[in-house]
């Protein structure tokens, strides 16, 4: 079976979905790797390196997925929209397609996808569970952006991060509070820690705050009640505006004694909560900074513009929506290596075998034989709900 490998077409994504060292690997799984010509340049992986690990290169974008029964994205169709539409021609009956795809805030393209016969997995529903951990792409990516989210503010805070003695006098140390104690939360905290920063955090589930402590902050503990905050899955769930109201109450004074504030808050296929308001914002510094790591779904900042860099009475507010593709290198061999393990699961002596007993291969798939048949997606899209199927395909 040979595996395809595009070039990335979203505006700005310099990821890459193999990179040339996790080629071997799949060439274990009697699989054959076939890749578009430059797909891996702006991640630092140059055509030559996949020839040497074993793959093949393609003449063309059509030729890849002409060729290829598995298609590898970053970004399939839902996490791509416009772009990506080129690639749905392409497409064809029995193919399956590997990827983020925006499942549960585009889910019109799982149905487009559906009508062309592939097969579509989508990364973003992988299961919360220990066997999953190696594919989890959203911890990965989320890593890198709670790294990177720290770095952004460090370039444009007037300040240094550590506590400074000189002979020039002393040097306070920067405040750092972070929102929301996930992967990307944690690692902001411990990329801040590392540079020197007094870093608070805070989270709505309590038993995070170990994990906080661990890291060298401390975290801001609030009476309210979150015993809701995570589904059966893992993900987080909207707790209401009455909750949010309160919560912005209690982190007013945190955010206006802060120099940095990153806002990790995301609800997959919501819109993000706003949890900093524009009165907050005016109450911090000048020469402060928030970076708001959930601009994609709208930011948890209630001045945040996506993709945008606004000044708020000297406060700096960045929005990025896609910090992964800025760590394009690093951020491609996370996702690579996640891929690779989804494939050992869902390919078997070179074919694809589709277990629907398999809790990951059956929360991943989104389209089956013409049919959306993903129960988060098709109630999304007012289908009735269907059972999905085992066996092999």
């Amino acid at each position: 079976m040979i595996v395809g490998v595009p070039k990335e077409t979203f505006p700005g994504e310099r990821r890459v979905a193999l990179i040339p060292a996790s080629v071997p690997a799949l060439l274990k799984e009697n699989l054959a790797i076939q890749i578009e010509p430059g797909a891996g340049d702006e991640a630092g992986f140059p055509d030559a390196e996949y020839e040497e690990r074993g793959a093949t290169i393609a003449s063309s974008r059509a030729e890849v997925f002409s060729a290829a029964e598995l298609i590898l994205q970053v970004r399939t169709l839902g996490a791509n929209p416009d772009a990506g539409r080129a690639d749905l021609e392409l497409m064809r009956s029995g193919q399956a397609i590997v990827g983020t795809a925006d499942p549960l805030g585009a889910p019109e393209a799982a149905r487009e996808i559906a009508g062309r016969g592939a097969m579509l997995f989508a990364l973003e529903l992988l299961p919360r569970i220990t066997r999953a951990q190696s594919m989890d792409i959203l911890s990965s990516m989320a890593t890198v952006a709670g790294y990177k989210a720290v770095l952004l503010a460090a370039t444009r805070l007037p300040k240094m991060f550590p506590l400074q003695m000189t002979a020039a006098g002393t040097l306070r140390a920067a405040h750092v509070f972070i929102v929301g104690a996930g992967v990307a939360g944690l690692q902001a905290i411990a990329t801040a820690r590392k540079l020197g920063a007094v870093v608070e955090a805070y989270d709505v589930r309590p038993a995070v705050k170990e994990q906080v402590q661990s890291l060298g902050a401390k975290f801001v503990e609030m009476e309210l009640d979150a015993d809701a905050a995570e589904d059966a899955g893992g993900y987080a769930k909207e707790l209401g505006e009455d909750f949010y109201r309160k919560q912005r109450e209690l982190m007013a004074k945190i955010v206006a004694h802060s120099d940095i504030v990153i806002t990790t808050a995301a609800i997959p296929g919501k819109k993000s909560p706003v949890l900093v308001t524009a009165d907050m914002v005016k109450a911090m510094a000048p020469g402060s900074v928030i970076v708001d790591l959930a601009a994609e779904r709208g930011g948890n900042c209630e001045l945040t513009q996506g993709d945008q860099e606004v000044d708020a009475g000297g406060v700096t507010i960045f929005g990025p929506t896609n910090l992964p593709a800025t760590v394009p290198y690093h951020a491609s061999q996370m996702f690579s290596n996640n891929v690779v393990k989804f494939l050992q699961n869902l390919v078997k002596e070179g074919k694809l075998a589709v277990d629907g007993d398999d809790e990951i291969v059956r929360d991943t798939m989104a389209t089956r034989d013409g049919d959306v048949v993903s129960p988060r997606i098709r109630e999304l899209l007012g289908l009735e709900t269907v059972k999905a199927e085992g066996g092999a395909a």
